[in-house]
Parts: structure tokens; C-alpha cells; sequence
């Protein structure tokens, strides 16, 4: 990395680091001293700045040439930190490599393009339970972000309650396999003991509404909101990209809004306790759901309309509605949606937009991304390409709306969550509202949503 400007001095790689872990060394270290592993902070040193992972690595490099932060700021940073309650509003847990030798053994077998592609996403998302080296890479990407909990994607796209048990099945194995480290919180008293107890957890979302799908009475479609509320499920989007039959999805060209069944589900989705979630919803459909919901909801991974147009991005007047109802926007880490160059500065731009516009109280920041692991590019995880493929049925991706060339998009890393929290202290914000951006908004609406 270059040099990183200290008030005008030039500071080189070495002084950096020194100064980084001399931060470390004199903070409070709540987490590692509460977890007595954490274990190693390796003397004191902060674990994203001293990590040699490739990946992690080419993702910390950029984010820091981008901020250029003094050593005031990085040290205030990482302490502040350190010592926070961060929260990811939506996002991924650390995926681990695949098994090349096993897909070739599976497709040698005769399985289908569905049996290989799932049990490549198993393997994504559980390996670190049965391999050591992923299970490694594992606890080194969740030490380096300092994320306390994810509000992890638990549910494939869709609304059929089969298809969303696959992921929800496979996080609840890791969170119990893993339960030293990682914990799978169903409360926010789970999140914030987590916390306290320098662990990890995550909180999971379902990625649809699920549905009965026979269409006898709306009573009956619905019954499945609340037993996958049981089954640990705290939040579930209206839709994806396509129109269902709760409502458009935010790439419908006709943008027709929540249906009156729509309604109904989010009626319910408040009963039970379920976080309303329109990140992949409709200008209108949004809209409409804020107007509709009684408790606070979200837009978990999203942007502002108004730095960069874009499908997944929110206008000002539904950002107003979310927040109306006491709920929040989570901006993304996904280059396309943030515009303004796709890296860390850019990440910032949109969470000033919404603080300047709506109130420090509806922001967050929802990555929709994970940290992969440095052995997926090694041989033995290699399989492969079997060709083109058609697109999924909820893809409905339009032209340009993903892709493109964004040189500095490494600086979103997933495992730069400290370097965010730096590059907060740079514009200024105060410690209070750095921790309300970082967890405690997110929390926040967790609470006033969970029914008593």
C-alpha cells in the first residue's frame, strides 16, 4: 500500500502498522479479553491490519489507499471498533471453498446441473464445520471484520417454504456446529450477549415470504410466516426482483405496486413478529408497504436513488416512508448501486445522503457480500465450467444492471467493516452516532419489532 497522509507527514508501511498495533495494544481489547482466544490479537495488533490472507489483504490495501486516514483517525477508528456492537443488516457469513474433488466425483456420478449447483452452495456455506483449513479461514475473516452478527441470507429466492428451508437448515448446522465462535441468535438480548462475550452470531432472514401455496383462504397461505418465524426466521423480503403475488419487484418494468394480499402478509408479518423487508422491491411496492406496516421495517441492502439511478436503489419519498415507520436503509457494498467510482468512499457518500436527509437513526449499512475464501482458487478446489446456462426465473437482471469495471471495488471487501468505521471517524461523525450506524439503528428495530 502507499504512503498514508498523517496531517501532511508521510507515514510508510512499517510506521503504519506500528501505529496501528500500538492502537490496539493500549484499547480496552473488550472482545478478545472476553473471549480469551479471540485469541490471539497477536499482541495487541489489530487482526485486519497484520492479516496476510491474499484476500483480505486485496481488499484492505485499496480501502486504505482510498481513505488515506491519519494516524489519529485509523487509531480512533479501530478502537472505536473494537469496542462496538456492529451489525451487518444483511450479508453473508465467510463462504468457504468448494471441494473440486467431490463435484467431479458427484458429476462423474451422473448428477444433475440442480444436484451440483446445490451442493456447491453446501459446501459454501458449511465446509468450515467438516474441514479445518475453512474452518481457519473462517474464524480469521470474522476476527478481521469485527462484525458481532449478520443478518444472514437463510432463504433462497422465492416463496416456496422447501425451497427456503435449504439454506435455513444449512445455516442452523453451522451456528450449531460452530457455537464456540458462532452463535445463532432468535432475540436481540442473543445479539448483544454476542457481544459481550466476544462471539459471533447471526440472525437470520429469509429471502421471500413463504407461502402455502394452495389458495384456499389467506389465513391458510399465510400460516407459514409464522412457523418459519419459529424455526428462527426475523425478517423476509416482500419480493425479489420479479412480481409475485404480494407485490412488483424492483425490476418490473410496470412498478404496479403492493396487491391487496401483499397487505395482508405484512399485516401478518407484524402479528408475528417479522421484520418487513422491500430491498428488492418496487419504487411503488415499497411505498406501499411503508404505508401499510404498523412496526418499523427496513430496506436492508440498498442505495439512494438520488446519488446513483439504479433498480435497486431507493427514491427520497420511499426512504422518507421507511423511516416514517421508525424503520431504516442498509446501503450495500455492491459497486452498480453506489455509483460515484463503486469503492469505500462511495460506500460513505450514501450513508452521509441518508444521515443529512432522514436522521442518524435510519441508516445501517447491509453489505450483500461475504468474504470467500483464499483456497477457492487453489487446484483441488477447481471444477469444471459446464457451459452457459439460462438465467434463473428471479434473476430479471435488465442491461448494465450489474457487471461493469469498478477498479477500486476490492475496498468494499467484506472484511473491511473496521476501515468503515474509519472512514466515519474521518467525516466527522461522533462516537454515539458511529456505534448507531455500525449495529445499535439495526438493533434497534430488531427490539421494537420482536413481539413480546
Amino acid at each position: 500500500m502507499g504512503n498514508v497522509s498523517d496531517g501532511g507527514v508521510a507515514i510508510d508501511r512499517r510506521s503504519f502498522l506500528q501505529a496501528a498495533a500500538a492502537a490496539a495494544a493500549a484499547g480496552t481489547m473488550r472482545r478478545a479479553d472476553a473471549a480469551d482466544s479471540t485469541a490471539d490479537t497477536h499482541a495487541g495488533k489489530d487482526p485486519l491490519l497484520i492479516s496476510e490472507n491474499p484476500v483480505i489483504v486485496q481488499a484492505r490495501n485499496p480501502a486504505l489507499a482510498i481513505l488515506k486516514p491519519s494516524r489519529a483517525d485509523l487509531e480512533h477508528g479501530l478502537e472505536l471498533h473494537r469496542q462496538s456492537l456492529v451489525f451487518d443488516s444483511y450479508g453473508f457469513a465467510p463462504r468457504a471453498a468448494p471441494d473440486g474433488a467431490a463435484l467431479t466425483a458427484a458429476d462423474a456420478a451422473g448428477a444433475t446441473d440442480a444436484e451440483l449447483q446445490d451442493l456447491r452452495e453446501e459446501m459454501g456455506m458449511i465446509r468450515a464445520v467438516t474441514d479445518l483449513a475453512e474452518r481457519a479461514e473462517f474464524e480469521e475473516a470474522m476476527r478481521c471484520s469485527g462484525v458481532t452478527c449478520i443478518f444472514q441470507n437463510a432463504g433462497e429466492e422465492g416463496q416456496s417454504p422447501e425451497r427456503l428451508l435449504k439454506r435455513l437448515a444449512r445455516f442452523t448446522y453451522l451456528g450449531d456446529m460452530l457455537r464456540e465462535v458462532l452463535v445463532r441468535a432468535t432475540t436481540p438480548d442473543d445479539i448483544e450477549s454476542a457481544c459481550k462475550t466476544g462471539k459471533h452470531c447471526l440472525y437470520l432472514t429469509g429471502n421471500g415470504v413463504p407461502l402455502a401455496q394452495q389458495w384456499n383462504t389467506i389465513e391458510d397461505e399465510l400460516t407459514y410466516i409464522r412457523l418459519f418465524f419459529q424455526l428462527g426466521i426475523r425478517m423476509m423480503h416482500v419480493t425479489y426482483n420479479r412480481r409475485n403475488m404480494l407485490g412488483d419487484g424492483c425490476a418490473e418494468i410496470a412498478n404496479g405496486g403492493l396487491s391487496d394480499f401483499g397487505r395482508a402478509a405484512i399485516n401478518e408479518m407484524n402479528r408475528v413478529g417479522v421484520i418487513v423487508d422491500v430491498a428488492h422491491s418496487g419504487w411503488r411496492t415499497s411505498l406501499e408497504a411503508a404505508q401499510v406496516s404498523k412496526k418499523p421495517m427496513v430496506a436492508s441492502h440498498t442505495a439512494c436513488d438520488a446519488i446513483n439511478h439504479h433498480i435497486r436503489a431507493k427514491p427520497d419519498e420511499v426512504i422518507r416512508a421507511i423511516c416514517d415507520t421508525g424503520g431504516l436503509v442498509g446501503i450495500c457494498c455492491i459497486p452498480n448501486f453506489l455509483g460515484r467510482g463503486g469503492d469505500i468512499a462511495a460506500l460513505l457518500d450514501h450513508v452521509d445522503y441518508v444521515v443529512a436527509r432522514f436522521g442518524i437513526d435510519h441508516v445501517a449499512i447491509g453489505t450483500d457480500v461475504s468474504h470467500t475464501s483464499q483456497n477457492a482458487s487453489a487446484p483441488g478446489a477447481k471444477f469444471p465450467s459446464r457451459g452457459k446456462r439460462r438465467d434463473r426465473f428471479e434473476a430479471l437482471w435488465p442491461p448494465n444492471a450489474l457487471g461493469g469495471q469498478w477498479p477500486q471495488a476490492a475496498s468494499l471487501g467484506w472484511t473491511n467493516w473496521p476501515l468503515f468505521t474509519v472512514g466515519l471517524v474521518q467525516r466527522g461523525y461522533t462516537d454515539e452516532q458511529i456505534r448507531k450506524i455500525l449495529g445499535e439503528n439495526i438493533l434497534r428495530v430488531c427490539r421494537e419489532v420482536m413481539v413480546k
